[in-house]
């Protein structure tokens, strides 16, 4: 039987919200990235999304209970979710637990030199917002937003320098436990995000089965 409650892991640039969009789809299920989800409560003024609203108001992250039980609400009835953005530490993990069970965990495996490549080259419209890869999903035409047509810039956090320091500090220091979590209850599956998004797309298929 496919597995339909899904959570995807893995560093920043491994591709794994374009996953996210395509399983969910395949499977008929909700895909859930839990910074739209957040957006969208606020946005909505919904009881949770004031909630959420008055933390950021102070400048306070939103407590990882609240974005719970926003889950809780989003896959109330569903059939199964793919989860994109959260959990994000152990202790999000533990919470997730108590909303729902997880039947798989897919981790996107990629190597540190090819993350800070495919950083290295996004790009930002300063003006519309639209990001664009230069290796990926470039621009039409050189390094020019294709809606506005004035220069696209790299984003300060996209540098190789600061790239570095976000798989050093942040992402080791967290994912690893989480990780540990799934493959306690064996739930974890390790995809290789190397190749193209085809390949990548069929190897996590296969993992649901």
């Amino acid at each position: 039987m496919t597995a339909r409650r899904i959570v995807l892991l893995g560093p920043p640039g491994s591709g794994k919200g374009t996953q996210a969009v395509r399983l969910a789809a395949w499977l008929g299920v909700p895909h859930i990235s839990t910074g739209d989800l957040l957006r969208n409560e606020v946005q909505n003024r919904t009881e949770l999304g004031l909630q959420a609203q008055s933390f950021m108001d102070r400048g306070e992250l939103v407590p990882d209970q609240l974005v719970a039980e926003m889950i809780r609400q989003r896959i109330k009835g569903a059939t199964g979710f793919v989860l994109d953005g959260f959990p994000r530490n152990i202790k999000q993990a533990e919470i997730l637990e108590t909303v729902t069970t997880v039947e798989r965990a897919l981790h996107f495996q990629l190597n540190r030199e090819e993350i800070i490549r495919r950083l290295s080259a996004r790009r930002v419209c300063p003006q519309c917002g639209a990001v664009y890869n230069l290796i990926s999903s470039p621009p039409q035409h050189n390094s020019l937003c294709d809606k506005c047509k004035i220069a696209l810039v790299q984003r300060s956090d996209d540098t190789p320098e600061v790239i570095q320091r976000r798989i050093d500090v942040q992402y080791a220091r967290e994912i690893r436990p989480i990780l540990e979590f799934y493959r306690k209850r064996n739930v974890l599956r390790e995809i290789d995000a190397q190749g193209d998004i085809e390949s990548v797309y069929r190897a996590a298929q296969q993992a649901l089965e």
